[in-house]
């Protein structure tokens, strides 16, 4: 088989398709959990601590004046630390429910399917072996 050939089959495959599809929606799908997160949740959890932004949250570790008279900071941004731990916990939330849900589905469907007509030929087999 041919490197191209080759190459062309894994890339045609089901499975490759599939995870590029999960990445493209994973991708669209994390832009709108921090949008909801950063937009929504944070400005009513900031107000509950007393109108804190968790954007604006940061640390100066260090400063100097450059020759131009301006001053350069070095800060760390924990207020983004915690903004992005928010966006984690949602998301995994999020992605805990739709498993569920879909693994719930799944059980549904293999009760309502039942046996299929190879699994009900063996089960016949089976007993009148028994007899």
């Amino acid at each position: 088989m041919s490197f191209i050939s080759e190459f062309k089959e894994f890339a045609i495959k089901g499975n490759v398709v599939d995870l590029a599809v999960g990445i493209i929606i994973g991708g669209a799908f994390t832009k709108i959990v921090t949008s909801f997160v950063g937009d929504i949740i944070m400005p009513i959890v900031g107000s509950f601590l007393g109108g804190i932004n968790f954007n604006k949250l940061e640390k100066v570790i260090g400063s100097k004046i450059l020759e131009d008279g301006t001053i350069q900071t070095v800060t760390i941004k924990y207020g983004a630390f915690i903004q992005t731990i928010f966006d984690f916990i949602i998301i995994a939330f999020v992605i805990f429910m739709m498993i569920k849900g879909i693994n719930r589905l799944r059980k549904v469907k293999d009760v309502v399917e039942g046996p299929n007509a190879q699994e009900k030929l063996l089960t016949e087999i089976r007993d009148l072996l028994k007899k």
